[in-house]
């Protein structure tokens, strides 16, 4: 039976031998190390077709920059800028100097504010493992901030015990930058009302652009006890990776509603390289489909938009924490 293993966002490497640029020790020069990444991006990158890019085009901009004679930081400078034109925060560049990433986010509505939350929305609340929970109006609120903190089956089943007369449930990942797709899994199976397909993995398998694996469907079912309210999830720009996957799970549950922007996407699944002088980079080698077929990877839209304006947030108001609670009530 397939089920969400594909969620643990599986690292797809090819081996060495795939690519005749790689000898057993290549040279450790600014033109072999720029060379190298702009191949080994070239053949395994997944997302070229999709955000119609022309790697090719993009060769010819950056490759006249570098030479043997450029210092360290002007190689990753240049690297970084090329590699930023691909618009993925999935796609980094590592060295002992600086990281590199796309800021996914950037000019987006701020939309969330957690001192607000607490100042004017929360009482005595709990903090359940990495969440926070309390009651609000009624309905049970949840604030899980990053899915690289654990969350147990003892924290869901206290949380499932103290929601059990609330109306409903809200579930806010704004700001979750990812993390361990395999939390929002465990999290998600008390969502669930019964197994649904989530989404459709397919992974690059082959030099060619189109070289893709055959589609994987993924599916969520009920384990443990759930739930059984109705449910909205707060998202926003900052949710990446992990989280993003977490409201393409959330979208298949037809008693859970989505408020707030867009994710910032993350679609898919990193994998690793190092360069001859050391630096390591990540790229994307995977798609990911909802059932409908829509690409994940820039973003899930909302069921509901809305943003926080700079006037609501000076005035201790989260519109985005009010509309789900007016959808609850």
């Amino acid at each position: 039976m397939k089920n969400l293993i594909l969620l643990s966002l599986s690292i797809v490497l090819f081996s060495r031998c795939e690519d005749p640029l790689f000898e057993k020790d290549p040279e450790n020069t600014p033109v072999s190390n720029f060379d190298i990444l702009w191949n080994r991006m070239d053949t395994h990158y997944v997302f070229f077709d999709y955000k119609g890019i022309d790697w090719d085009s993009i060769y010819r901009v950056y490759r006249p920059q570098i030479s043997n004679n450029i210092s360290d930081q002007q190689l990753f400078d240049i690297m970084e800028e090329m590699l930023n034109t691909l618009r993925d925060a999935h796609v980094n560049l590592r060295s002992e100097f600086d990281i590199s990433y796309y800021e996914y986010y950037q000019d987006a509505p701020r939309n969330f504010d957690f001192d607000t939350v607490k100042k004017t929305y929360l009482g005595d609340y709990d903090i359940v493992g990495s969440m926070f929970a309390d009651i609000i109006d009624s309905v049970g609120y949840v604030r899980y901030g990053s899915f690289q903190l654990p969350v147990s089956e003892e924290n869901l089943d206290f949380l499932v015990e103290k929601f059990r007369d609330t109306k409903g449930i809200i579930l806010d990942i704004r700001d979750n930058e990812g993390g361990d797709p395999l939390n929002g899994y465990r999290l998600g199976q008390r969502i669930a009302d019964k197994r649904r397909h989530i989404y459709t993995n397919q992974y690059k398998n082959g030099p060619g652009r189109n070289d893709l694996t055959q589609s994987d469907e993924a599916f969520l079912e009920p384990e443990g006890k759930g739930f059984d309210k109705s449910v909205v999830l707060l998202i926003n720009r900052k949710c990446y990776s992990a989280a993003n996957f977490f409201t393409a799970m959330m979208r298949a549950f037809p008693h859970v509603t989505i408020i707030g922007d867009i994710t910032g996407g993350g679609g898919g699944a990193p994998t690793g390289w190092e360069l001859p002088n050391g630096w390591h980079f990540n790229y994307s080698s995977s798609i990911t489909r909802l059932p409908d077929g829509f690409i994940i990877e820039d973003g899930i839209p909302p069921d509901i938009r809305i943003d926080i304006t700079d006037e609501d947030l000076l005035s201790g108001r989260d519109t985005l924490l009010e509309r789900a609670l007016e959808e609850l009530n």
